[in-house]
């Protein structure tokens, strides 16, 4: 379940998603919190590039897996955007970080860029679950979908 102290953290990932937009990169970001609600570590995409693994949730787990304890990993929580991806979801349970709490999810995602028209991404959208079963998530967050799909929308020139 998506508490307050969820949303205020999924909107900055949500701000971080727009800055990735304003700098032509695609709308994700994502925040890694300690268990003490501090901000570790935040990044947005950065895969206009050309290097697609260059996703936030990714370079949370690799920055996680340098600069934390096992223990400081598993109390952690990763906020996000959008739900991991496989590639994410797994680089996440790996290093053996703790809960997830996303704003959208994968099937919303998805339904978006069916909506727009759009060709689907070249790896299956699957739940994070199906990937890391042993992960604690939460998500969507209802108040910010319009939010997160306005993003896409501009992403994409759609009205």
């Amino acid at each position: 379940m998506v508490d307050e102290t969820d949303l205020v953290f999924l909107r900055r990932c949500v701000e971080l998603a727009e800055l990735a937009l304003a700098v032509g990169d695609e709308p994700f970001g994502s925040v890694l919190v300690d268990e003490d609600g501090e901000v570790l570590f935040e990044d947005h995409n950065h895969v206009a590039s050309g290097d697609e693994t260059r996703h936030p949730e990714f370079e949370i787990a690799r920055w996680a897996a340098e600069h934390l304890t096992p223990r400081q990993r598993a109390a952690a929580t990763v906020y996000t955007s959008g739900e991991h991806c496989p590639m994410c979801a797994a680089a996440h349970a790996w290093v053996g970080l703790g809960r997830i709490v996303y704003a959208a999810s994968s099937a919303q995602l998805t339904a978006w860029r069916q909506e727009m028209g759009l060709a689907p991404g070249p790896v299956l959208p699957l739940p994070i679950q199906h990937v890391a079963p042993g992960v604690p998530v939460d998500g969507p967050a209802l108040e910010l979908a319009d939010t997160v799909r306005d993003l896409h929308r501009r992403q994409h020139g759609a009205a």
